[in-house]
């Protein structure tokens, strides 16, 4: 997000516009917690993780004596328009803004499950997956040596994008993800094959949202048929979720937030900036939070060929 904002600043900068940062995201809208942004205070900050303008989830925006609020203090502090940076909660809200203030908004999408419609990838995305196989790696180093199946969990509650696509570059032999009904049997079936081909450990990453359950749920399925298979759990969690962005998060991230201001200024409004087949697009927020964005059946094929 880093990246993003620095393009935002520098962008708005460059085509003479005055640029604001809302600590907090709509709490800190609520709470008047704003701070000038230059180009300066930007610098250093393309290569860091996380946000510099901090980030929290509003409960208070939910209702419309909290928006009544935000708005109230846009108009005390003379600003026009908004650049929001978030996933289908964020957007969400903004809609609700600017259905009711006329408040022009565009969006940035910034989620790591790479489930938002109108951008192929998100923002954080290609960073979180890269961070997945590293682990993933590691982890085959211990499950190699002493013969074990691991279940590595990775985060993805509705979309299975971090999943499939660091299963395929870890070599997982199954790849559990929500959009795709793979059984407790499939599982086991798929183990027991690899055993029988002197295949000594596997690994299986799950998806955090797939419907058999996460992966201490399936671990402990495939055990009870498995009695005599050392297996392990291993739950990458939020390490997902931080350290330096990638190569790709940081021109992806500085597009789209070039892409945003400047489509701010030439009057674009309620809609979300996104990258598609490499062309700069916008999306209306409705679609962004409302078409599903599928999983290519593709990938999903190719976990099953290469573990044949």
């Amino acid at each position: 997000m880093n990246a993003c904002i620095r393009a935002v600043v520098r962008g708005a900068i460059y085509h003479g516009a005055e640029v604001y940062g809302i600590r907090y995201g709509y709490n800190g809208m609520i709470k008047g917690d704003i701070t000038p942004l230059s180009s300066y205070s930007v610098s250093n900050i393309i290569q860091k993780g996380g946000t510099i303008l901090k980030s929290a989830r509003s409960e208070e925006f939910k209702t419309k004596e909290g928006r009544k609020k935000a708005y109230n203090f846009l108009q005390e502090q003379g600003i026009e328009g908004l650049i929001c940076i978030g996933g289908d909660g964020s957007f969400t809200g903004a809609k609700i803004f600017y259905e009711e203030y006329g408040v022009a908004i565009v969006g940035a999408p910034g989620t790591i499950d790479n489930d938002i419609y109108g951008t192929d990838f998100t923002i954080g995305f290609d960073t979180a997956v890269n961070t997945a196989i590293q682990a993933i790696d590691k982890i085959r180093d211990t499950a190699d040596s002493h013969d074990r199946i691991f279940f590595i969990e990775v985060m993805g509650r509705d979309s299975g994008y971090i999943a499939i696509r660091s299963g395929i570059c870890g070599g997982a032999e199954l790849v559990l993800v929500p959009e795709a009904a793979i059984t407790a049997e499939d599982v086991i079936n798929t183990l027991k094959k690899s055993r029988d081909k002197s295949k000594t450990s596997s690994i299986v990453v799950v998806a955090e949202g797939d419907e058999i359950g996460g992966a201490i749920e399936v671990a402990a399925k495939t055990k009870e048929v498995l009695v005599d298979a050392d297996i392990r759990v291993a739950t990458l969690g939020h390490i997902q979720r931080g350290g330096a962005p990638t190569a790709k998060d940081r021109i992806l991230a500085s597009r789209m937030g070039l892409s945003a201001i400047e489509g701010l200024l030439n009057g674009r409004k309620n809609v979300m900036a996104g990258v598609m087949k490499d062309e700069l697009v916008y999306t209306p927020f409705e679609h962004a939070i409302t078409i599903k964005k599928t999983l290519s059946p593709d990938l999903l094929r190719m976990v099953k060929i290469f573990n044949y």
